[in-house]
């Protein structure tokens, strides 16, 4: 070989080790994700594809998977998992001490304290920029994330309260219709009337109920009720509750009346009011959307208490319009989060990520936040969606301007649970519960 030739490929290996040095690595994106949901790495922590993940943790998960796989600009998003109890205690020391993670998860019942005090992001101009479509969100979600004609969250899904229905005890109890499909009541009496005829068929309670322990439940159920007459429990503004109109007094009647007539199981706390509807002791389960995919697959399952026997609905009309207490999961950018221009359009290329996922993310029972996913076939494939689609619009909330919707919804469902436990008076819930709130939202 020449010394020229040797000297030309030398020359050649300087070059090329020198451009390799000189072109660094782009730079990767990191963007934090604060969440609930569950942990679950063991089973998806190196699963990709959403489509083989299952319930709400495992959909998160692999959503996220799928995105730091796929996304063509080196974005990496970090999970921070918390609790659901302590989540929005935790929240808020964080922001209190500036360590703010760039997308927070947020139930729409509370989003209106964040905004408030002045913590969210507006999201129009952003949501714009990567193609989220607004006009696409379904009526109740598009009101639980609007403020001042402002969005400032993308929201993710409304969740519900609904009945979940033992067909096989409905048929002992003469309750299922020509089709085989249950009976729904159409006033108070007529669910009286079936709870009574079930009882002395089936010698079980009607309704399987979480009273210990629990407010939630109780608070949605009179929610429901209250919305189904048109009824208000602001009627004066948004810090003032009142416990004393006709449609909170005929709600908390019903309640009462079901509890001493022995048609609701006295004493469980939520897991064990499941349980009891998965075992057959109960004709009806008072939960909601997120539970559709567990009680399904039990239904498909031999010898459970379900097995060919469930069915689930919205809340049946008992008064003058069809109506249900909602919620939604929403995604939030908190100021502070992203601390720069290339950070803010990273979360929300992953904001529209997550819209693009609606879809999956409703197999976990939720109903979809986009008005062109739940009319979709996949959507409608699913088991029981067709059932209760209709809460996309019968769904509704207290007005987003009442400050402390969690703290409300505590105050309300413990002095409901009490009235069940104890027997305490509907005079004496409605007094306590709206002494106690006013309270609370006069500090």
């Amino acid at each position: 070989m020449s010394r020229s030739l040797v000297r030309g490929i030398v020359a050649l290996t300087v070059l090329s080790a020198a451009a390799t040095i000189a072109v660094p690595a782009r730079a990767k994106t990191e963007i934090t994700l604060s969440r609930f949901f569950g942990a679950c790495d063991a089973e998806y922590g190196k699963v990709n594809d959403v489509s083989k993940a299952s319930g709400e943790c495992g959909i998160i998960t692999t959503i996220v998977n799928e995105f730091n796989a796929t996304n063509k600009e080196d974005i990496v998003v970090k999970p921070q998992i918390i609790e659901w109890t302590p989540y929005y205690t935790q929240l808020d020391a964080r922001i209190l001490s500036r360590d703010v993670p760039t997308i927070s998860v947020m139930h729409e019942a509370v989003l209106g304290d964040y905004v408030k005090r002045n913590l969210v992001e507006a999201l129009d101009d952003g949501f714009k920029a990567v193609g989220i479509d607004k006009n696409d969100f379904t009526s109740q979600a598009h009101r639980a994330i609007t403020f001042g004609g402002k969005t400032y969250a993308l929201p993710f899904d409304t969740h519900s309260w609904l009945w979940h229905i033992n067909l096989n005890l409905f048929r002992k109890a003469g309750l299922l219709d020509a089709s085989g499909k249950p009976v729904l009541p159409k006033t108070p009496d007529e669910l009286l009337a079936q709870a009574k005829q079930f009882k002395d068929k089936t010698g079980l309670p009607y309704f399987a109920v979480p009273i210990a322990n629990e407010s939630a439940a109780q608070t949605r159920t009179f929610y429901t009720w209250v919305y189904q007459q048109n009824g208000t429990l602001f009627p004066n503004g948004p810090t003032k509750i009142d416990m004393h109109t006709p449609a909170a007094a005929n709600a908390l009647t019903l309640y009462d009346k079901l509890m001493k007539a022995g048609d609701i199981t006295p004493g469980l706390d939520y897991g064990a009011a499941n349980q009891a509807f998965e075992n057959g002791k109960a004709g009806v389960l008072m939960c909601g959307t997120w539970v559709i995919e567990d009680f399904t697959n039990l239904a498909n399952k031999a010898g459970t208490a379900l097995a060919n026997g469930y069915d689930v609905v919205p809340f049946p009309n008992l008064f003058q319009k069809k109506a249900v207490w909602a919620d939604g999961h929403s995604w939030v950018m908190l100021k502070g989060g992203a601390k720069d221009e290339k950070t803010r359009h990273a979360a929300l290329v992953f904001l529209k990520f997550l819209y693009d996922h609606d879809g999956d993310w409703a197999r976990t029972g939720h109903l979809p936040a986009r008005q062109s996913v739940i009319t979709s076939a996949a959507f409608n494939a699913l088991p029981h969606r067709s059932e209760i689609k209709e809460i996309s619009t019968t769904g509704y909330a207290l007005p987003n301007t009442v400050p402390r919707q969690f703290a409300i919804q505590q105050i309300v469902g413990e002095e409901i649970s009490n009235m069940l436990s104890t027997g305490k008076s509907v005079a004496d819930v409605q007094k306590q519960a709206e002494q106690r709130t006013n309270a609370l939202l006069a500090r």
